[in-house]
């Protein structure tokens, strides 16, 4: 909990220049699309599966798609569609039980 709120330990400013928040300022790895298939296994093993870690790839994840598409000059319509859509994707799933048994029931 000391590192929270502070930036990433590879971040240097005459470096990288402005924080950006939707950068990984880790050591580069391969990217996932380059990977062949018998390397994979070695690939999974060098990432950083600690909730901390998970965590900070949501927010890059969260950051670069809002400079897309929240945050753009002539953004419209998409980042309020795609929050709908998503909003009732997740509601689907969590009355996903009570959708099922009520499909099929033969009388309503």
């Amino acid at each position: 909990m000391d590192k929270l709120g502070l930036y990433p330990a590879g971040y240097d400013s005459k470096i990288h220049g402005p924080y950006d928040p939707s950068r990984f300022y880790g050591k580069p790895d391969t990217p996932f699309g380059q990977v062949k298939l018998g390397e994979m296994g070695q690939w999974l093993a060098r990432r950083n599966k600690s909730p901390v870690a998970m965590a900070q790839a949501v927010g890059r994840a969260y950051w670069r798609w809002s400079f897309k598409y929240y945050y753009a000059r002539k953004s419209g319509p998409a980042p309020y569609i795609q929050l709908a859509t998503a909003f009732m994707i997740f509601s689907y799933a969590l009355n996903y039980g009570k959708i099922k048994n009520h499909y099929y029931q033969k009388y309503h």
